[in-house]
């Protein structure tokens, strides 16, 4: 019996998408193996490499992009498989900001077992877009035997590295969400206390729904303060509540990245 885990993420405003066609050397994926972990869990790696040029997507990519989805399967037992983002890069294509990544990237993966002395196959699917041009909707199947022991991996470790910072590591201070009413939906935002001198060049703010599109932020820095506004609508166009500790903020500058999560009434 083989399980499936599902990372659904939701899909944002698409671009335009080109046909599917004899794609196949634009993007590759490859499984690195990676090494078990002292908690008995498996740490790995999925390696996306693209034509040079070429760019594929982070979790939240903005106006224009798709997110990557994983379909995980495996051997029974794997109990569950948690996902890590690198810090992402933001480009301006098409005239809309996006948020992803270039050329390539190694997408850790934390598997849990619970059998930690056996080996573990890992399969599945990647859906992905893949843009330059145009932008072109690709699929890729991966399949690779976990060992018992492995091999610490170069890639993996520097990916793990490039992570953003949390909150405690990035001194942030309070971090308030202000709701207001609008036509379609609310507005929201966001005033986040943090060092005068830490980079802010683009925020990223996610509802915690997938069922929800965020408008990109307006940012304002004014000393320790950073403001940043949304517009957010849900899909079915009806009103919806939102969930303060649901909210997701990423500050993006410098080449790093601050993950905050949720913020207080403000």
């Amino acid at each position: 019996m083989r399980k499936n885990w599902l990372i659904p993420l939701a899909l944002m405003a698409l671009p335009t998408f080109g046909a599917a066609g004899p794609y196949d050397d634009l993007a590759k994926v490859e499984v690195l193996k990676g090494w078990r972990a002292a908690d008995g869990s498996h740490v790995a790696g999925i390696r996306i490499t693209l034509e040079p040029g070429w760019k594929t997507y982070w979790r939240s990519p903005g106006d224009g992009g798709i997110p990557p989805e994983f379909a995980f399967t495996g051997s029974d037992v794997i109990t569950s498989v948690r996902q890590h983002w690198p810090v992402p890069e933001v480009f301006r294509q098409n005239g809309l900001n996006s948020v992803g990544y270039v050329d390539s990237v190694v997408f850790p993966i934390t598997v849990y077992t619970a059998s930690p002395e056996d080996e573990m196959r890992i399969s599945g699917t990647l859906e992905i877009g893949v843009c330059e041009e145009i932008c072109i909707p690709v699929t890729l199947w991966f399949d690779e035997l976990l060992p018992v022991e492995g091999s610490r991996d170069a890639a993996i470790v520097a990916a793990l590295i490039n992570r953003p910072m949390s909150q405690e590591e990035a001194d942030i201070g309070a971090v308030t969400c202000a709701i207001a009413p609008i036509d379609d939906g609310i507005a929201v935002t966001a005033t986040i206390e943090m060092p005068a001198n830490a980079a802010a060049d683009f925020v990223v703010i996610e509802a915690g729904d997938a069922n929800v599109w965020v408008s990109e932020a307006d940012i304002a820095r004014t000393g320790t303060s950073l403001r940043a506004s949304v517009d957010m609508v849900h899909a079915s166009g009806n009103s919806f509540a939102l969930n303060r500790s649901d909210v997701r903020i990423t500050v993006l500058g410098g080449g790093q990245a601050i993950d905050i999560q949720g913020c207080t009434a403000g």
